[in-house]
């Protein structure tokens, strides 16, 4: 009897000294995993807290004094007022600003390195071939910029004063009025060939190495038109050197109030230039919601609204998706233009 009381006691005191050293650990281990569940959600809160803890780079791939320059130095000096932290513009040029989107790509996705994407960047998605990232895919959008019309302008002794004007003329001269651009597959030749498809024109396409050289050869008459960004061909048109027939815009320019838009001409026309700020993929969703916060709260500066007219353009207020999806579609739209003109990089 003692024996099988002892038996039993020994298998009863085995069985609850079991339970009770097991549950303490089966405790501790679901403590410990579900703090760790909690880790990146928590880190994630602490990077937003935290950043910007050191100076953060923007790429910008054109060189220093174009519009984009102008503007992301503007935008850089105000998030540094902003988030206590420098945002040093660092100029990349090179291959139609594909040497900086490249850069960033490869940059930490830690919200220290940003760059400036826009319209250049969109049409190169379908003038080369054999890019090695899809901006579309690889990189995460931050935050809308800047947005600015072309302008369709002539010199001012070709005898047309409005667009209709302009169309009949390119008729009654077929293949021979020139209308000139700022570079094969840049936006001011896209456009152009926009514009030829909705009105039926036939012109004679004279590509230039910059806006630059373009003007000084548009206003000294070598060529009869062009389509221009009008923040570099306001002061000519303003000083009657050319003259501008309307913008390529939705609606009419603040710069320009008295020309109107193509769009009032030929419904669903329209062509802007535009640039925005990404990161490279998987920055921390938490960084780039503060960044996007204290951007379009420096593009609500009235000083930052002003300068930005002067150079003809908008703020371009938008979220992160909104910004994605202004990409995507924008390089959907020229894609179709382009290969229906079978336009190919310089």
């Amino acid at each position: 009897m003692v024996t099988i009381i002892g038996l039993t006691i020994e298998r009863a005191l085995r069985g609850n000294a079991w339970e009770t050293i097991m549950r303490p650990p089966r405790r501790r281990f679901l403590k410990v995993a579900a703090a760790a569940a909690i880790v990146p959600v928590v880190s994630g809160i602490g990077s937003a807290q935290t950043y910007p803890a050191r100076p953060v780079r923007i790429l910008v791939g054109f060189a220093a004094g174009g519009t984009q320059d102008i503007v992301t130095r503007l935008i850089a000096q105000s998030l540094s007022e902003r988030l206590g932290q420098q945002f040093v513009t660092e100029n990349r040029p090179g291959a139609n600003s594909n040497v900086a989107i490249e850069a960033l790509i490869r940059a930490p996705a830690d919200g220290y390195a940003l760059g400036i994407v826009g319209i250049a960047n969109v049409l190169n998605a379908t003038l080369y071939d054999k890019l090695s990232f899809d901006v579309r895919g690889d990189l995460a959008s931050v935050a809308g910029l800047s947005s600015s019309p072309l302008v369709l302008e002539v010199h001012p002794s070709l005898p047309v004063r409005t667009v209709p004007e302009f169309i009949a003329h390119a008729k009654a001269h077929p293949g021979k009025m020139t209308v000139a651009s700022y570079g094969a597959g840049s936006i001011s030749h896209v456009a152009a060939e926009l514009f030829k498809t909705a009105t039926g024109v036939n012109t004679l396409h004279v590509p230039y190495r910059g806006s630059g050289p373009m003007l000084i050869d548009l206003v000294g008459g070598q060529v009869e038109a062009a389509f221009d960004n009008l923040p570099a061909s306001v002061e000519h048109i303003k000083a009657g050197r050319l003259r501008a027939l309307a913008v390529t815009t939705a609606a009419r320019s603040e710069a320009l109030p008295n020309i109107p838009s193509l769009s009032e001409l030929l419904p669903g026309y329209e062509a802007s230039a535009f640039f925005g700020i990404s990161a490279p993929k998987n920055t921390p969703p938490a960084v780039v919601s503060k960044l996007n916060e204290a951007v379009n709260a420096s593009l609500a500066d009235p000083t930052i609204v002003t300068r930005l007219a002067e150079l003809g353009g908008t703020p371009l207020v938008l979220s992160p998706a909104a910004f994605a999806k202004l990409i995507v579609d924008q390089t959907e739209k020229w894609e179709k233009v382009i290969r229906a003109a079978n336009i190919k990089p310089e």
